[in-house]
């Protein structure tokens, strides 16, 4: 009994396509093996599903860096030679750019001034009146927020001290009328 011919398109009912996914990806994994087993053939088999898992298979007799310096070899590319040159401009700039902070900080903290020309001593004193003036506000300001919790306490206590007071004396007055 043969089946009828399928029209290939997505599936749109997410559990049949999960289903016919996890299907299809066993068969072919199976024909992989049977390749591999009859043919002598070296297969890698990587698939991501819709749900984002991995599914791989390898031939037993090599690994995926083993496929890949092959797949390299025949085609005759380097795969990774232009990850590893943006990587390396990348790194080039993060070293530049760390260079640059520490000359930063160590001009900030005193040292390294005598490469620097009048202009850049002159914005180094703005960048250190400015970074004071924050810093002076945020203290004033850190400063004023404890002196208002502590107004606060003690108004708080005041009020405890007084209703004791009023307490105290309506217990007094009730107590000398008694």
């Amino acid at each position: 009994m043969a089946r009828g011919k399928i029209q290939i398109k997505k599936i749109e009912n997410q559990t049949n396509r999960q289903v016919t996914y996890s299907k299809r990806r066993n068969g072919l994994f199976k024909k992989a093996h049977e390749l591999t087993v009859l043919c002598d053939a070296k297969i890698s088999i990587i698939m991501i599903s819709s749900t984002q898992k991995l599914h791989e298979y390898i031939s037993p007799t090599i690994t995926t860096k083993q496929i890949f310096d092959e797949y390299q070899n025949i085609v005759r590319t380097d795969l990774w030679s232009s990850h590893y040159e943006k990587m390396q401009e990348h790194l080039k700039k993060l070293k530049e750019m760390n260079m640059n902070l520490r000359k930063d900080i160590r001009q900030r903290s005193g040292e390294s001034l005598n490469d620097l020309g009048y202009e850049q001593v002159v914005s180094l004193i703005e960048d250190i009146d400015n970074s004071l003036a924050f810093i002076r506000e945020r203290k004033y300001k850190a400063l004023g927020n404890k002196i208002e919790n502590t107004k606060k306490k003690l108004r708080n206590a005041e009020d405890i001290h007084k209703s004791l007071m009023l307490g105290f004396m309506r217990d007094m007055t009730i107590h000398n009328t008694v």
